[in-house]
């Protein structure tokens, strides 16, 4: 009988025979046009031969002719866990792009540990690049040709989502966007390694990131090649912070998230790195991880919500 191998409550369990069990996540909404949201969806396959996807958001009210920041969104769920199709990244999507009246990329990477990390990174980067296809109108998606302004370009994620993003702007950065600049990124409760690398790895809080198996053994569980010192976890560790490849970053914590100080490591790591760009920190007090996902009409998520559309509408 298969023995569990790693228990991710009250997320996921996975054995030791390479079963995997979700219970978050796997509720899919469906994609529709001119719906009463005032978005419509779209879905659209990247890479079919691997399964990678991507929904499409767009204001129902854009005028034919008119083009929109463009944004490229990655889910989180610690590597392991989500999709742009349910209803938890569904929903908050379309709010986001009826509030900053964006056109919106939710893309759809392969997950842990069936596609152990570094596939997630391998999918967002191809994602961006089929994205990026569009830049000169050419692209097979008409969403996108039509609508999108490709010199208000930005990244955005929370949690394992937002060490995407960061990690996507670093490679850009090194390896290039061709003759695309990317505008910005927002990092809300980012997913990094903590400060003192060798420390006991559970956090010490009752943060839903705190409950065991611990926050940085999760990051073994998705990426059982590495350590916690791998740079794309531990900015501090990686020699190529400084090319950061956008003009403005946005980092967003929550006071009583267990990785509320792994983010203000990251906001100084990056301010000292020699990183040219605008740095802009936001904390909410009295809340926890991705507590606006969950609690969206709340005062406070919506303060968060207007800083995020305020950042991606201002130069």
């Amino acid at each position: 009988m298969a023995e569990i191998a790693h228990d991710f409550p009250p997320f996921l369990r996975a054995y030791t025979d390479g079963r995997v069990e979700r219970y978050f996540g796997t509720d899919v909404v469906p994609a529709s046009v001119y719906s009463e949201t005032g978005v419509s969806t779209k879905d659209v396959a990247i890479a079919p031969e691997k399964g990678v996807s991507a929904r499409i958001f767009k204001p129902n009210t854009i005028n034919p002719d008119q083009k929109l920041p463009l944004l490229i969104y990655f889910h989180g769920g610690a590597f392991c866990l989500g999709s742009p199709f349910c209803p938890t990244y569904h929903n908050y999507i379309t709010s986001l792009v009826a509030e900053a009246n964006v056109i919106a990329v939710s893309v759809d990477y392969r997950l842990a540990p069936e596609f152990p990390v570094p596939v997630a990174y391998e999918d967002s980067w191809a994602a961006i690049q089929w994205v990026l296809s569009h830049s000169n109108a050419q692209g097979p998606e008409p969403w996108l040709n039509d609508h999108s302004d490709f010199s208000r370009f930005f990244l955005a994620g929370e949690s394992a989502g937002a060490n995407i993003s960061h990690n996507m702007a670093v490679r850009a950065g090194v390896e290039g966007l061709g003759d695309i600049n990317l505008s910005g990124i927002c990092l809300v409760h980012p997913y990094f390694g903590r400060r003192e690398t060798n420390s006991e790895s559970r956090g010490a809080g009752d943060s839903i990131v705190d409950k065991m198996p611990g926050v940085d053994n999760r990051w073994l569980f998705v990426c059982p090649t590495t350590g916690i010192n791998d740079p794309r976890l531990n900015p501090a560790a990686d020699s190529e912070l400084r090319r950061l490849a956008c003009r403005k970053v946005m980092v967003c914590v929550a006071e009583k998230d267990g990785l509320s100080d792994r983010g203000l490591f990251y906001y100084e790591t990056l301010e000292k790195s020699g990183w040219g760009g605008r740095l802009e920190f936001v904390k909410t007090e009295g809340e926890d991880h991705v507590f606006y996902l969950f609690e969206p009409g709340t005062e406070k998520a919506v303060t968060l919500m207007k800083r995020l559309v305020s950042f991606l509408n201002q130069d």
